[in-house]
């Protein structure tokens, strides 16, 4: 059974988000296994790992969208001020809509969808769009722009929402560098500011140099801490070995394991 708390826990003055043997499947098949541990507040974390390693399971498990086949997730935040950047193959940009309106989805997603928008919150969003670099773009359509654009526009729609957890998917995905200094920019900024950040990554080298807190999963924990101490070639070769075990086909285990 799971158990999902969320906002306000005073045994969680310092801590963001609690795992208790955290066991999630997706689509059938096992994703994350009895993953425990925690997120300070204020953090910034590198979730990383292969292809297949749950990564992305694991923040839609945080977010209420998978299901939890055992164990507990304990947020310290309500979920509806938990800004989520899924990835981009998950998001359509086709459909009609602006520069300007698709940051203001972040107004909606804090104040609720009969929230009105203000001059205010209209203010903010064309604000938060030159924060991106992306002044002057309020009207364009958002079929229009390029994959690195596109990231600055939801990352300017998380600066509307306020949020103080942060979770992004592959944000750096198909960018080019200066896009991604740029993101990365925001990312610290927020970090400065005392709020919570995991990112799924897959350059190790940015993680190496930007990320001082570093899990590497491979469906089950392999290591979680300062990043120098989990990206080391032991714990690489343990993912590697891990990897080439894996049985895609495997159930999903419902006792206490080892990880």
């Amino acid at each position: 059974m799971s158990a999902t708390v969320g906002g306000g826990v005073d045994a969680m003055a310092g801590t963001m988000i609690s795992l208790h043997d955290l066991t999630v499947s997706y689509r059938r098949h096992p994703a994350v296994h009895h993953l425990s541990g925690s997120f300070a507040r204020g953090s910034l974390t590198a979730l990383v790992g292969p292809n297949g390693a749950g990564k992305s399971t694991l923040l839609k498990s945080l977010l209420g969208l998978v299901p939890i086949e055992h164990g507990s997730v304990l947020l310290g935040v309500e979920r509806q001020h938990i800004a989520y950047l899924p990835q981009r193959s998950e998001i359509d940009r086709s459909f009609p809509l602006s520069v300007l309106d698709c940051v203001l989805l972040g107004h909606w997603q804090r104040n609720g969808l009969h929230a009105g928008i203000s001059a205010e919150a209209r203010q903010a969003a064309v604000q938060a769009l030159a924060t991106v670099g992306l002044g002057g773009f309020e009207g364009r359509a958002l079929g229009t722009l390029s994959g690195g654009q596109f990231q600055r526009v939801l990352f300017a729609r998380i600066l509307l929402q306020d949020a103080q957890l942060i979770l992004l998917d592959e944000p750096f995905a198909a960018v080019d560098e200066p896009t991604i200094d740029a993101l990365m920019a925001l990312i610290l900024r927020w970090q400065a500011e005392g709020r919570t950040t995991i990112a799924v990554l897959h350059d190790f080298d940015l993680v190496r140099g930007r990320f001082p807190q570093t899990l590497l999963l491979a469906r089950k924990l392999l290591a979680w801490g300062a990043t120098a101490e989990v990206l080391t070639p032991e714990n690489m070769r343990r993912m590697r070995a891990t990897v080439a075990a894996w049985d895609e086909h495997a159930p999903v285990c419902n006792t206490e394991g080892e990880d």
